[in-house]
């Protein structure tokens, strides 16, 4: 079933059956009952909620499985439905007790019980409604009798079989105190609660209510505001709701209540986007005037407050501490090591972290998601209502712990990327949000901001490394657009993450792009830190490429290269990694018939000196060395180079990475110019194969590879037909 799993708890069929019922002196009072049979206060036979909905959607197996217990005459059982406020627990057990009143010949009986006294008082209504005397109902609420085993009394006793339902019993100890919880021959009981640990409920069978499938999440606020928008228009409203039951009623509510300039679902989702001037949570909570019942349960602001408040009470006041800092991050799946860094001392305790995040786990406020890795999933309405509610002088803390506990696993910009690490995926959409919170926040200094966006630009180098380009410029543009709104576009932060997306977009294809957003920040570097600062010489290395390759100004990307070399030799000097990526950059643009083989072989040895071999740096100008070989007519001498290159740029980079494929071209070319035309045809597939794969059919590297592909089937015809057929090698 969609959104539901069951489970039996561990334990005998008595639900907090104690060892012994309390014993007492009890007085009898012989008079008529307080309440005839059946006459009980509306509370007990009506469920306590607001609107109940339109039509139940989703929920089939969960509904089936409680619509067959209640026909089959069942009795001695309890269900627990359990899961995170808001996701629709109290709207099944409504529909329950509608069945097993309607169709099922059965007393319909409702208690809320958010606390000790709301729980006591409906309890005892019940026992009024099933035939208790005023006189045992005193005695009951004077604490002359065990009030609960007077409510079991005559619930056993029962002339009609029932349901009972305990509503939101999200403190199951009071239950258990009590002994407010059993099961009896004469019916059923269902509970509804946040608290999912399953030693609260021995021997009931537990279902989990989840978020709702797409469709049937569409479908809720097409029943409640029918005339506001298209099905698919109503499915991306309940996307950016994480298809949560609350939110998407709060939202149909609004939808269908306003009057004097109503809203169409497609205004209503554009709303929900502009988070820079419309608080989603406040949005949501005035939808909360036509649901009626309880408001704190629901609005989007306060409903999740109720666990956190009730976990502070429980002296777990760290897992509040610890709801706030998961606000900062992503509802995407939060890898579980994250938490374990020492960074997190400044909002929560280390030894307090594994209490809090249980705290929060039985709550239902998060839920772990199998691995590896092992992550934690968040609702994003959830999240967004618990940012909404941290106090504002915490903000800056916790964006800042935020930022170092990503940090921590994010590979830094000096470090070569490595193709064994660990998979960056996970932490894009967290660097994101991150972003996002700390340009909201209010008290967030430059200091946290600037945190955040090195974070941000080391994700973004490491996806660049890792061949994944589009990420890359996602998260740097996301990047720049914030940091340009909170700091300066000409902040060293901002600069840096522009020109980071400069090469993106150079990777990508989009080379008009790529020029003019590198050529901006040049003159932005010039103008701000100086021609020879390191920034601006960085800026010199992004053009040149684009230059040279793209648009045939090799003179200009020459001069450039060399003004970078230049540059950084005086300032890092000449074997510093920057250094020798600019001097690998300068043999790739000046490679021709007159140059030197010693030029390139002079790098490549202050590569491997400086670097090793194998690091990416000494592949590149490796490779670059055989390009220049190549392009002086030495493509003997250049053949075994890259051929090592191309083995070596597999181990560190895989097979498919665009500078594995870079080498693989390299070594079709030298291939056939030495005549080994098979050879260079098959290495010619696997590149255009590759890149078509990769890149897609229309990047104009995939377009490229394809003409070389072309020329080098021709050529192998062309060996053929002049050689008879016998594969046109030569020795």
């Amino acid at each position: 079933m969609n959104g539901s799993t069951e489970g039996r708890a561990e334990g005998s069929g008595r639900v907090f059956q104690s060892a012994g019922d309390q014993h007492i002196t009890e007085h009898h009072h012989h008079g008529q009952p307080a309440f005839p049979a059946g006459s009980a206060p509306d509370s007990v036979r009506q469920p306590a909620v607001g609107r109940a909905p339109v039509v139940l959607r989703d929920r089939l197996e969960l509904m089936t499985q409680l619509r067959s217990a209640m026909e089959d005459g069942g009795a001695e059982q309890v269900y627990v439905l359990h899961g995170l406020g808001g996701c629709g627990k109290t709207a099944v057990a409504s529909e329950a007790f509608r069945i097993a009143t309607a169709e099922g010949g059965r007393a319909g009986l409702w208690v809320n019980a958010p606390d000790l006294a709301s729980l006591r008082a409906g309890m005892l209504a019940v026992a009024a409604d099933r035939g208790a005397g005023e006189g045992e109902l005193t005695a009951a609420r004077n604490g002359l009798r065990a009030a609960a085993d007077l409510v079991w009394e005559r619930l056993d006793r029962s002339d009609q079989p029932w349901l009972l339902v305990i509503d939101n019993a999200d403190n199951p100890a009071i239950l258990r105190e009590g002994n407010w919880l059993r099961t009896s021959p004469r019916g059923i009981t269902l509970v509804t609660t946040r608290q999912v640990a399953a030693h609260w409920w021995p021997g009931a069978t537990l279902h989990h209510v989840g978020v709702l499938p797409r469709e049937d999440a569409a479908q809720v606020l097409c029943d409640l505001a029918p005339e506001r928008g298209t099905a698919e228009e109503a499915a991306e409203i309940a996307d950016r709701l994480g298809r949560l039951p609350l939110a998407l009623t709060l939202a149909g509510g609004f939808l269908a209540h306003q009057v004097i300039s109503p809203w169409s679902m497609a205004e209503y989702g554009r709303a929900l986007d502009r988070v820079n001037e419309v608080d989603p949570i406040e949005l949501l909570d005035q939808g909360a005037g036509y649901s009626g019942g309880d408001a704190s349960r629901h609005l989007a602001s306060t409903t999740w407050e109720l666990s956190l408040n009730a976990l502070h009470d429980q002296g777990l006041p760290e897992a509040t501490a610890l709801a706030r800092l998961l606000s900062c991050w992503s509802h995407d799946p939060l890898p579980l090591h994250l938490l374990a860094g020492s960074d997190i001392d400044a909002v929560v305790p280390r030894a307090q972290v594994e209490s809090a995040l249980r705290g929060l786990l039985d709550h239902s406020l998060t839920r772990l998601v199998p691995g590896p890795p092992r992550c934690l999933r968040t609702h994003g309405v959830l999240l967004d209502s618990i940012a909404r509610g941290a106090p504002a002088d915490q903000h800056d803390a916790l964006v800042s712990t935020a930022a170092e506990l990503l940090s921590a696993v994010v590979p830094e910009v000096s470090r070569p990327w490595a193709r064994e690490g660990p998979p960056l995926a996970p932490y894009v959409p967290h660097t994101l949000a991150l972003l996002r919170r700390a340009a909201q926040w209010t008290g967030v200094g430059q200091a946290a901001l600037t945190r955040v966006l090195d974070c941000t630009l080391r994700l973004a180098v490491a996806l660049h490394r890792a061949g994944d380009y589009a990420s890359a410029l996602s998260v740097a543009q996301d990047a720049v657009t914030r940091g340009t709104q909170a700091l300066d576009a000409n902040h060293p932060a901002v600069i840096a993450i522009r020109q980071r997306a400069g090469r993106s977009l150079y990777r990508l294809g989009r080379y008009e792009e790529a020029e003019a957003v590198h050529r901006l920040a040049l003159a932005d570097c010039t103008a701000v830190f100086g021609a020879s600062a390191v920034e601006t010489l960085e800026s010199c290395a992004g053009l040149a490429p684009v230059l040279a390759w793209v648009l045939d100004r090799k003179d200009e990307a020459v001069a450039l290269v060399r003004r970078a070399v230049e540059g950084r030799t005086a300032l890092l000097g000449p074997t510093h990694p920057s250094t020798l990526i600019a001097r690998t950059y300068l043999l790739e643009f000046t490679a021709g018939p007159e140059t030197h083989p010693d030029a390139g072989a002079a790098l490549v040895s202050d590569c491997r000196g400086e670097l090793g071999p194998g690091h990416p740096i000494t592949l590149g100008a490796e490779l670059n060395h055989g390009f220049a070989l190549v392009t002086a007519d030495r493509q003997s001498q250049a053949l075994p180079l890259v051929r090592n290159v191309v083995t070596g740029s597999e181990h560190t980079y895989g097979v498919d990475h665009p500078r594995t494929l870079a080498a693989r071209s390299l070594l079709s070319r030298v291939l056939g110019e030495l005549g080994h035309s098979q050879e260079a045809v098959a290495q010619a597939e696997l590149v255009a194969d590759t890149r078509k794969h990769v890149l897609g059919a229309g990047h104009p590297w995939t377009l490229w590879s394809l003409d070389r592909l072309a020329e080098r089937r021709r050529t192998l015809d062309d060996g053929r037909s002049t050689a008879g057929g016998d594969g046109g090698e030569t020795p």
